[in-house]
């Protein structure tokens, strides 16, 4: 939560650093871009290494490279006249230790949890973490503004700081060893078997690799646009992001107390509401409506979250949460700089409004489609402790119980 916390404001001050510096919105999009290509291309490597290695030590070493990068930036931008490729490098640094974190933090997050309680772990894990994120950004824009973007760098290098001290001293006692694989390919095609065998699993990868390129492109691209024609401006628009964020929130606090039976039926018709605020900007909605939508959309995309990761704990062998947790990251963001640097051509070749309603329906289509794979219908909550390791999901999950999603 601190490390989120820094970062969060760390990514609004980056955006202004470089326009400080003199760059361009393209030189914006460029360092951006600079942190997300290593950490695609590294998130299957550290997912392999988080499964080898105590997941803790990994956090920390990724935490540690975040500080570094951080506060390398932090000195450049105080010092004066950064410029651009030294500002991509230390992006890119970021993302690395991102790519490293991420499959190791999911994966100890999984394993650390046991029992019937397990989707509510979930669900207060989430609330913090969304909240380190609202509470960051706001956080975060207000420093930039009375501080500029330099300090607020420097305080995210010393909360990854803080974060590795935290994590150094963190009691793993309770954590199973794992035996040392065969080798980082063999890992690698071992935690690729788990995906492609499960038809729910790799089903719903693929289908949020594309749902999360296309709602990237509305709320990256096209959103600001609406906002500035239509709605008066970046304050309704920003004020829209954070319902979305206080919808999140509001979603894992439903989760604490709600445990559906058929876990992955519940979450998957909750990505349906993901095609309103497309819709909305399509329309567009005056700026009330638009975050009233933002609100219900982040309530319903959180039971997902929650019901997805508790899917993963219970059918996922434990030492290989990491392994899968990288290909789930890996579907989710691969395709999300083509679909925002394609979003622009598309708008000028079909329109705006015809654009938005595509991301709309590219949702409710893959959505659908998600809904007809048995599995995804079938996957029940298990209410004892038996392994899942190796076990198909329709068997594990006892797909002949006859209730449908349903709160306990």
């Amino acid at each position: 939560m601190i490390a989120n916390l820094g970062s969060s404001g760390a990514l609004i001050a980056t955006a202004f650093a470089v326009l400080a510096a003199g760059g361009s919105a393209t030189d914006v999009g460029l360092v951006a871009a600079a942190r997300t290509v290593p950490l695609i291309f590294f998130l299957l490597i550290g997912g392999a290494v988080a499964d080898r290695l105590p997941r803790h030590r990994v956090m920390v070493a990724a935490n540690a490279l975040s500080c570094i990068s951080q506060g390398l930036f932090a000195l450049l931008v105080l010092a004066g006249e950064p410029r651009l490729w030294q500002m991509a490098l230390l992006a890119a640094l970021g993302g690395t230790g991102q790519a490293f974190f991420a499959p190791a933090s999911e994966g100890m997050v999984l394993a650390s949890v046991s029992g019937e309680q397990a989707g509510r772990a979930f669900a207060v894990f989430r609330m913090g973490m969304n909240g380190a994120n609202i509470g960051g950004a706001a956080l975060g824009g207000a420093l930039v503004a009375a501080v500029g973007p330099g300090w607020v760098l420097a305080v995210d290098s010393a909360a990854f700081a803080l974060a590795a001290a935290l994590r150094a001293f963190l009691d793993v006692s309770g954590v199973p060893e794992r035996a040392p694989g065969g080798g980082m390919l063999h890992d690698l095609r071992d935690g690729w078997r788990e995906v492609a065998s499960r038809p729910w699993l790799w089903s719903v990868v693929v289908q949020f690799s594309l749902v999360n390129a296309v709602v990237s492109a509305a709320e990256a691209v096209y959103g600001p646009l609406v906002a500035e024609q239509h709605l008066g401006g970046p304050g309704p628009w920003g004020l829209a992001l954070a319902a979305f964020g206080a919808g999140t929130v509001g979603g894992a606090l439903l989760m604490a107390r709600v445990r559906p039976r058929r876990m992955l039926l519940t979450g998957a018709l909750c990505v349906f509401p993901l095609a309103l605020p497309s819709a909305a900007l399509a329309v567009p909605l005056p700026a009330a409506g638009l975050t009233a939508v933002m609100f219900g959309t982040g309530i319903a995309i959180e039971v997902f979250a929650v019901t997805w990761m508790t899917a993963l704990h219970q059918e996922i062998p434990e030492e290989k949460f990491s392994r899968v947790s990288s290909y789930d990251w890996l579907g989710s963001l691969a395709m999300v700089p083509p679909a925002t640097a394609l979003a622009g051509p598309v708008q000028d070749a079909v329109g705006r409004s015809a654009a938005l309603w595509g991301c709309s329906a590219v949702i409710v289509l893959l959505t659908a489609a998600v809904l007809c794979v048995p599995d995804i219908r079938r996957l029940a909550r298990r209410t004892t402790a038996e392994p899942a390791a190796g076990v198909p999901a329709a068997r594990a999950a006892g797909a002949t119980e006859p209730d449908t999603a349903a709160a306990e």
